[in-house]
């Protein structure tokens, strides 16, 4: 059967003509699955008894499962961990702000960029998420919190631009009227810097927000955080970056994790300022995030303070992020491997007990 939820409408359209449905009928079911948002064919009360039964032999209806779910203790951020069809999850986090509800959502059950202070990466890479199973992430989440959400950043667990395709497809969707109609704008994409895909980016003028994740200052140490620096280097990533800049009219963000004694010394902060000079963009900095899985440690708040001051005395645009969720393992990927390691867990001590015995596994 066919993922409904991953046809554009077009796509849709053209599959019911196939059937011989007038033309309307996917107006419809888009309306059935996006405005009004049933979870089964039957539930579409306007079509015939014969069409919902046909629908159900041809198509499915995704519906992925809450695993998980952490919601902080000032009430603003919130973590959901989505069990999908096959046995996989992902993370998506609800963040409340004045200007309206974000939420991150997963672009891959798992990660192959390797960083080495994020916990989405420590078990590769599991599979590409559909178009179905990014929209989902939005649709589960609004109605469990009956918040209308207005922005959507692609910068959870996975590279979006190592899942191309389907990412644009999402984009597509998750901007028609028909669909979730949300505002282009409304859109942010991360990116570890995959050269190629963010050119590509561009020249298919979408226009959304980029924010990239460069973490260091140079390539030597980029190498030693993220393996992706060993292919693509910071003049040429950040060349692109200025291209994109320069066609969007927008800036692009950089995302810079400050992690101590590594990349977060004045002199860092002057060479950082140094390449971003003449580009259109805005550094975020972001105090590396406690995780059992990371070896480093955040610095200490009066040099990250010290850090932004330099860049500013640079007249270079720079925000510490606010924090949200530390409390709720909200950094990408701690709460899906908490969870795979608390199944593993599980499944040992339910084989040991099988033996005839149960063995503390650490």
């Amino acid at each position: 059967m066919t993922d409904i939820k991953s046809l554009t409408f077009e796509e849709l359209s053209a599959a019911l003509e196939a059937e011989g449905c007038e033309s309307y009928r996917a107006s419809q079911v888009f309306r059935w699955l996006y405005k009004d948002r049933v979870k089964d064919f039957s539930e579409m009360t306007n079509l015939s008894a014969a069409l919902r039964s046909r629908l159900s032999e041809l198509f499915f209806i995704s519906k992925p499962e809450v695993l998980r779910a952490q919601v902080s203790s000032d009430g603003e951020t919130a973590k959901l961990l989505y069990g999908l069809a096959d046995g996989n999850a992902v993370e998506t986090v609800f963040m409340k702000y004045k200007h309206g509800n974000t939420v991150c959502i997963s672009t891959q059950a798992g990660c192959r960029m390797g960083c080495r202070f994020c916990a989405s990466t420590k078990r590769g890479l599991k599979r590409n998420l559909t178009v179905s199973e990014m929209l989902d992430q939005i649709i589960f989440t609004e109605e469990r919190f009956c918040d209308k959400i207005s922005n959507i950043v692609l910068m959870g667990t996975g590279e979006p631009l190592d899942n191309f395709d389907n990412v644009v497809r999402f984009i597509s969707m998750a901007t028609d009227e028909k669909c979730l109609g949300l505002s282009i704008r409304g859109i942010s994409l991360s990116t570890c810097g995959l050269v190629e895909r963010i050119e590509q980016l561009r020249r298919m003028r979408l226009g959304l927000t980029l924010s990239v994740s460069l973490h260091a200052p140079n390539d030597e140490i980029r190498r030693r955080i993220m393996p992706v620096a060993a292919k693509y280097k910071i003049d040429d990533l950040l060349r692109e970056v200025k291209a994109y800049a320069d066609f969007t009219k927008r800036r692009v963000a950089i995302e810079y994790t400050l992690i101590k004694g590594v990349n977060d010394s004045d002199a860092n902060a002057r060479e950082l300022a140094g390449r971003l000079r003449g580009i259109m963009a805005h550094v975020n900095l972001i105090p590396l995030n406690p995780s059992k899985e990371c070896e480093w440690e955040r610095p200490s708040p009066a040099r990250i303070n010290a850090f932004s001051e330099v860049l500013k005395h640079e007249r270079i645009s720079v925000t510490v992020r606010r924090e949200l969720g530390t409390d709720i393992d909200a950094a990408c990927g701690q709460l899906r491997l908490h969870y795979e390691n608390e199944e593993k867990r599980g499944a040992l001590e339910r084989s040991d007990t099988l033996c005839g015995y149960t063995e503390q596994v650490t």
